[in-house]
């Protein structure tokens, strides 16, 4: 059976996951040791993120959303990715040496990860209402319909429910391409403005177990950015003033949401940072 999970959202690569690695600054070149420990902290780190995550799923049933906000080009997409996959794999590792049968056996999409880009307006609606060129601005967003879905989540656990992914190739959303089975127990959801304080995005916070906030400078970011507008279609000079102007406007809103959050994780390491 294949993974009922897409996603198109925000990433790099088939999981984004040049954007989380190894922290280096524009300059450094460590050697393959220091390379290797760094390497091996950044999944440590993941590792603590995944069972800090487990935890949060309601031990007599039910469902826990875990939320990850932050700005463009953050690490948001990445880290939800690659936090479901190591979900997943410290889950089956402990029914493996637990020796559980196979009708006991949890799913291997007990962890999903659901971008909250899928709630993009579609262009044809951006150009009636005007708002195409700040695409990725909060009111560029079904917000209603994400807290919607959100709720879903929570109460329709007895069937699948389905939910839009983004496709950076076209830039529209696909409906209904997201399966959030039954057996999925944790969904980690990642977007722009899952901690904004303003109607409907208010309503967001309180249906998270936790939300963190995905902390990277903002050179990096822009770097990022860059970068994925090139890859998508912009040309060098199209993609920094993108990245400079739209991004950096809803970046400004965005970093005013941090103090919401329960917990701040580096986009280049997963470690916990500071607040």
């Amino acid at each position: 059976m294949s993974n009922p999970v897409s996603d198109h959202s925000d990433a790099s690569g088939p999981t984004g996951a040049s954007d989380l690695s190894v922290a280096t600054g524009p300059s450094d070149s460590p050697s393959p040791a220091k390379a290797d420990e760094r390497s091996d902290a950044a999944a440590d780190a993941l590792d603590a993120l995944a069972r800090r995550s487990l935890a949060l799923v309601p031990a007599g049933g039910g469902r826990a959303v875990v939320g990850i906000a932050g700005s463009p080009g953050a690490g948001k997409t990445t880290l939800a990715v690659q936090l479901a996959a190591r979900v997943n794999a410290i889950v089956a590792a402990e029914a493996s040496s637990a020796s559980e049968p196979a009708s006991t056996a949890p799913s291997p999409y007990f962890a999903a990860h659901l971008p909250m880009d899928g709630y993009h307006l579609a262009n044809s609606t951006l150009d009636k209402l005007g708002r195409r060129d700040r695409k990725g601005a909060i009111d560029t967003f079904d917000g209603w319909g994400f807290v919607a879905l959100l709720r879903r989540l929570h109460a329709e656990t007895s069937h699948t429910v389905y939910a839009p992914s983004f496709d950076r190739t076209v830039e529209e959303p696909i409906a209904g391409e997201i399966a959030v089975l039954p057996d999925t127990k944790l969904v980690i959801v990642e977007g722009n403005y899952l901690l904004v304080d303003e109607t409907p995005w208010a309503d967001v916070k309180g249906l998270l177990a936790e939300a963190w906030f995905c902390e990277t400078t903002d050179d990096e970011r822009v770097r990022r950015l860059v970068d994925r507008h090139e890859r998508h279609g912009r040309t060098p000079e199209a993609a920094k003033a993108w990245a400079e102007s739209v991004d950096g406007k809803n970046a400004i809103l965005i970093e005013s949401t941090m103090p919401r959050a329960d917990l701040v994780v580096s986009g280049v390491t997963a470690a916990v940072l500071p607040r």
